[in-house]
């Protein structure tokens, strides 16, 4: 009987732990809780963001290679900026990804689903790829998986940022998912107004009128109003708000 007494004790102890206490039981978070947990609280602070009850808002440019990181407390709607860090390498061309091994950073827009503490790139969060509307355009095969934002500086389709970087961001989004917090992130092929967006036209007309006409939408609600929008997949895969 003491011996169910003691299972039940452990099982509920551990069932009881915090999603950032379980993170940090592994080494590469505990380093970085160390190094970065000071200043990613100095910077929530200068921007009177609760620590402990706030979301995340990931934004990525391939052609300008930056990722841009925006937050907001849970009880408000609109986010601030809070940092933007350089691709430390990039693969493929603009354009979404359609299938597995074609080398393409994906575009459109996704969640965080998955933290790897002991990813082979120091610290990793993946992204929601393929999502509906890539299980539609994409390849009906293999369209490809296992698309993470990353250290290092190596990809085959990923965002690596560097291993300094990846620990201040994934510690931020870790800090984040422990209050219930949510995780998006939007890829876009460029900046999505003046010339940047302009140019998209010279690296592809097709992908212009067909494909990244439907990611315009989501970028200017953003620009906006700095709150996200609800973004919606039709049967043919097109985003729509």
């Amino acid at each position: 009987m003491k011996y169910l007494v003691l299972i039940l004790f452990i099982f509920f102890a551990a069932s009881s732990m915090n999603f950032l206490e379980k993170q940090l039981e592994y080494p590469r978070v505990k380093e970085a809780n160390q190094l970065k947990r000071k200043g990613i609280q100095d910077m929530l602070k200068a921007i009177a963001v609760d620590e402990d009850h706030f979301d995340i808002f990931i934004r990525a440019f391939k052609q300008e290679r930056k990722l841009e990181v925006w937050v907001k407390n849970k009880s408000e709607r609109k986010y601030k900026p809070l940092k933007t860090y350089d691709f430390c390498q990039t693969s493929g061309v603009l354009g979404p990804k359609r299938k597995s091994g074609d080398l393409q950073i994906p575009e459109g827009f996704y969640k965080i689903d998955l933290y790897n503490p002991e990813s082979s790139y120091h610290l990793s969060f993946r992204i929601n790829y393929p999502n509906a509307s890539d299980l539609i355009l994409g390849d009906q095969e293999n369209p490809g998986n296992e698309i993470f934002i990353h250290g290092d500086c190596v990809t085959v389709g990923c965002i690596p940022l560097g291993d300094d970087h990846i620990k201040e961001l994934y510690l931020l989004s870790v800090l984040s998912k422990n209050g219930n917090g949510q995780a998006n992130v939007h890829i876009f092929p460029a900046w999505m107004k003046g010339e940047n967006y302009d140019k998209l036209n010279g690296q592809s007309p097709e992908h212009l009128k067909t494909f990244w006409a439907t990611l315009l939408p989501g970028f200017e609600y953003f620009e906006k109003t700095g709150s996200l929008p609800v973004v919606k997949v039709d049967k043919k895969g097109k985003y729509y708000l």
